[in-house]
């Protein structure tokens, strides 16, 4: 890891559901301390909605956020690559942190179905900001 503020990048699909939601979630948790972002291999044309009201329901508004594409540089700026479900399609880099997280795919399913997602990316995103603060002193 770098010396200074990490970076995370979530990967997942189609960067409208769970790596939204988790760097959302890092975002709101780390502040400035730890930089996010997210991307997917075959990104969607919008955010999940369902998706947008559960984080909605936490006072996190991922409205006007859109999917991203994978890009080589975006795995290069990473100290931590964290994918969910997207398979080979992330580089794999020499000094680079990877973990993959098994978490069911938000897409197609309503709120119901979100919330016990968002639920667990948080709690996964909860531990990550605390083992990377306590990295960092």
């Amino acid at each position: 890891m770098t010396s200074g503020k990490p970076t995370v990048l979530f990967v997942c699909i189609h960067n409208a559901g769970r790596s939204q939601m988790a760097a959302a979630f890092l975002t709101h948790l780390a502040g400035d301390a730890i930089d996010a972002a997210s991307a997917g291999s075959d990104p969607a044309d919008r955010v999940n909605p369902a998706a947008v009201d559960a984080m909605a329901e936490l006072g996190i508004d991922l409205t006007g956020r859109t999917p991203a594409k994978l890009t080589y540089a975006a795995v290069e700026a990473a100290d931590v690559v964290i994918t969910m479900g997207c398979g080979d399609a992330c580089p794999v880099l020499p000094g680079t942190t990877y973990r993959d997280w098994k978490l069911d795919d938000p897409a197609g399913k309503g709120i119901d179905a979100v919330r016990p997602i968002r639920d667990q990316i948080q709690h996964r995103v909860r531990e990550l900001v605390a083992e990377l603060q306590a990295t960092r002193t």
